[in-house]
């Protein structure tokens, strides 16, 4: 049975000649004629009612000045899904799905511009839940905030001496004057500092306000977050050569940690038999951890580092303090442990070597689902006289089944500006409801 993408990838094929023809001018009968087939057959496929063969796809392009990838489904596959994810972030509007085909043939431009503003509002939906996550959580930017409220303070308690006092002796005015100029430049570079963290860019890192795990998840999605040296000779201390460049002592000490965990799990498990186990089904974590002889949280390490792996991981310790955050698109993960993506992860936090399998849709404009498998582990490093040492793990994997083959967890943002409601489990109101009402 033929997918609704080959479906709808015909439809518009279909309409995009037929806006071709007419975009030149062309006659139905003319353009018939030239590719050697009648004018009726050419309606019916204009209008979607018959399949066009390969052959006849490659006239009608050359006779209508195209190319045949651009009748076919090519990009026209991906618009269409744009559009019905934009469409399924309206729901109480009630577009015409059934059409969604006939409108991206004969109004191209439009379709693309409809999806192009689709994308930058879920950018922007993404770039509000990490500022609310930094703005709320971040320690690092509490910490640059009181730098500048100090160096502001100063200025102020300076100037206010100058201005009311007329009788300060020479030496002292000077002494005032340099104390005045060297806490404006703290303001100014603090200033420059802060707004580049919040923009997200590389000077945070050379500032040194981001903090050392954002550096290493940083490097490491630089190099598309594998680490294909560690199954080669010397490749750790190429990697280590690599990281020796990061901008902090901590986040190169965090480097080196996770790399060395990373060349052991390797040479258990390498890309290699991980890959062929996974393309012959065999890709339970932990079926795939006893056979490896890995910890499961190991084997989901190396599926989330595997090359163009589509998988998402974040781990956490016993504190619920995030440790490892490998992002995916459509699932977005804040930086600190206080939102509702996290949930299943504290859920396998609670209660250690219990699996988690959970399909998840995060809140937000794509409607995407998700399957995410979480579990945590246990550690005694001094024995039954010290501590125990957990570390969860939920690796974030697509749901490409149906939509309505098991009950679904629906997830939201921070509560601040989760759109989700009502909510059992709502700590404040969010202000885009408060937005909403007024």
């Amino acid at each position: 049975m033929p997918s609704s993408a080959s479906n709808s990838a015909a439809s518009l094929t279909g309409s995009l000649i037929r806006e071709r023809r007419l975009a030149l001018g062309l006659r139905q009968g003319d353009v018939a004629q030239a590719v050697g087939i009648s004018a009726s057959y050419l309606n019916l496929i204009e209008h979607n009612r018959r399949k066009v063969g390969a052959d006849v796809l490659g006239r009608l392009a050359e006779v209508l000045g195209t190319e045949a990838a651009s009748l076919a489904e090519g990009a026209g596959g991906a618009l269409i899904d744009d559009l019905r994810a934009a469409a399924a972030t309206a729901p109480g509007q009630q577009p015409e799905l059934d059409r969604i085909e006939d409108f991206a043939g004969r109004f191209p431009g439009w379709a693309a511009v409809l999806a192009a503003q689709h994308h930058r509002a879920a950018h922007l939906e993404r770039a509000v839940g990490a500022l609310n996550d930094r703005l709320t959580h971040d320690p690092h930017l509490s910490a640059s905030l009181h730098e500048l409220l100090s160096a502001l303070a100063s200025v102020r308690s300076t100037a206010a001496i100058l201005a009311d006092t007329e009788d300060i002796e020479p030496d002292w005015r000077a002494r005032f004057h340099q104390n005045l100029h060297q806490d404006s430049e703290r303001l100014a570079v603090g200033a420059e500092a802060l707004v580049a963290y919040l923009d997200g860019s590389d000077t945070a890192v050379d500032t040194g306000l981001a903090a050392p795990q954002e550096e290493v998840e940083g490097w490491l999605a630089g190099r598309g977050w594998h680490l294909a040296e560690l199954e080669q000779a010397g490749g750790l201390e190429r990697l280590e050569g690599e990281v020796a460049g990061l901008a902090s002592a901590a986040a190169r000490a965090l480097a080196r940690t996770f790399l060395r965990q990373a060349a052991a799990e390797a040479l258990r498990l390498p890309d290699s038999a991980l890959r062929r186990a996974m393309e012959q089904g065999e890709s339970d974590p932990w079926v795939l951890a006893q056979r490896a002889g890995l910890p499961v949280l190991g084997v989901m390490r190396r599926i989330a580092l595997l090359p163009d792996s589509p998988a998402g991981l974040v781990v956490c310790d016993a504190s619920g303090t995030l440790l490892f955050r490998k992002p995916v698109d459509g699932f977005a993960l804040p930086r600190f442990g206080a939102a509702c993506p996290l949930w299943p992860l504290f859920a396998a936090l609670a209660r250690p070597m219990t699996p988690f399998a959970d399909h998840v849709e995060p809140a937000g404009r794509s409607a995407r689902r998700f399957r995410t498998l979480s579990i945590c582990e246990t550690r005694l490093p001094l024995g039954f006289a010290g501590p125990e040492l957990r570390e969860a793990a939920m690796l974030i994997l697509p749901d490409p089944g149906p939509r309505s083959a098991a009950p679904v967890l629906a997830l939201g943002s921070s509560c601040r500006i989760c759109p989700r409601n009502p909510c059992p489990a709502r700590r404040e109101p969010s202000i885009l409801a408060e937005a909403e009402a007024q």
